[in-house]
């Protein structure tokens, strides 16, 4: 499967901003410090967020980003869809010339692990995330640390 660490961090960063998301805009040193995601890294994953029209930024002070959408109207698919990542199990890429250039004998097992996979991530929302205690165990935590920083 070629879920990268681009996509991982967009999934991460999109639900740091769910979490945060009634304080206003959020600014991005803010997710780069609770995360551990380089701030360059971030600047250049929520480009491609903006252009895909999931989430907004407002400049100057009290400015940053802010969901473009309901949170339970963005799936984790959405995300990581948007910042060109695929969710692919085959050697292949799905051209189905997997072995000496011709489709191998499990590439329809792998093709529906492919699709299996999509339809979960695609099943669950940032809204779902957000709602789950240990997630919000997790927040609350770098919450702390951050403001001790």
């Amino acid at each position: 499967m070629r879920l990268t660490t681009k996509g991982r961090y967009a999934v991460t960063a999109m639900l740091d901003l769910a979490l945060h998301e009634s304080y206003g805009p959020v600014n991005l040193m803010d997710i780069s410090k609770r995360q551990g995601i380089s701030l360059a890294y971030l600047e250049q994953l929520f480009l491609r967020l903006r252009k895909g029209g999931l989430i907004a930024s407002s400049r100057g002070p009290g400015g940053g980003y802010r969901l473009q959408q309901s949170r339970s109207d963005i799936s984790v698919a959405d995300v990581i869809r948007v910042v060109d990542e695929q969710v692919d199990a085959t050697r292949c890429g799905g051209n189905q010339n997997c072995q000496a250039d011709e489709r191998c004998l499990t590439h329809d097992l792998w093709e529906d692990l492919s699709t299996h996979i999509t339809d979960f991530l695609s099943a669950v929302s940032l809204s779902d995330l957000v709602q789950r205690r240990s997630v919000k165990q997790v927040s609350a935590r770098q919450d702390h640390v951050l403001v001790r920083m």
